[in-house]
């Protein structure tokens, strides 16, 4: 099977695990010239806030979710290292739910594999908060690369 498209799954959080996440995605893309996709979920509370914070006076319905995920940390920072390996990339933002979001990139796109991050998480972490990645790990469309962060314990 070869890989062509490669979803990363992006949010707030993984700003402390930027440096891991393009280092794993650049392991697989730059080699097989493959396409990157950003993919950044927002819920609806989320967009409304970043859209704010980032100075965009549209109405909440006339602002693209790809531009305000363009913005939002640390998707600047993973274009950078993108562009830095000649890799071609697309950003794509979507409201919803973080983990179904992810998927649905991934789907709309076509993505041979998602890279997502994680952090180390109780068990008591895991039940009361979720975990996006796991979400992403049992309903994605294709093989899914976990890239976890061990420094970061919630």
């Amino acid at each position: 099977m070869a890989i062509d498209t490669i979803a990363v799954a992006v949010g707030p959080m993984d700003t402390v695990r930027a440096d891991a996440l393009a280092e794993t995605v650049l392991e697989v893309a730059e080699p097989l010239e493959a396409t990157v996709v950003l993919a950044h979920a927002f819920t609806d509370d989320e967009y409304e806030e970043f859209r704010e914070a980032l100075g965009f006076d549209e109405r909440v319905e006339d602002v693209d979710p790809d531009a305000v995920a363009a913005e939002r940390a640390p998707i600047p920072d993973l274009v950078d290292r993108l562009e830095e390996a000649d890799v071609d990339y697309e950003i794509c933002g979507v409201r919803g739910d973080h983990g179904t979001g992810v998927v649905e990139v991934a789907t709309d796109v076509d993505a041979d594999r998602i890279v997502v991050g994680g952090r180390r998480r109780t068990a008591a972490g895991k039940a009361v908060f979720g975990s996006t990645s796991q979400e992403v790990m049992e309903s994605a469309p294709c093989p899914v690369t976990y890239a976890r962060d061990t420094d970061v314990l919630e």
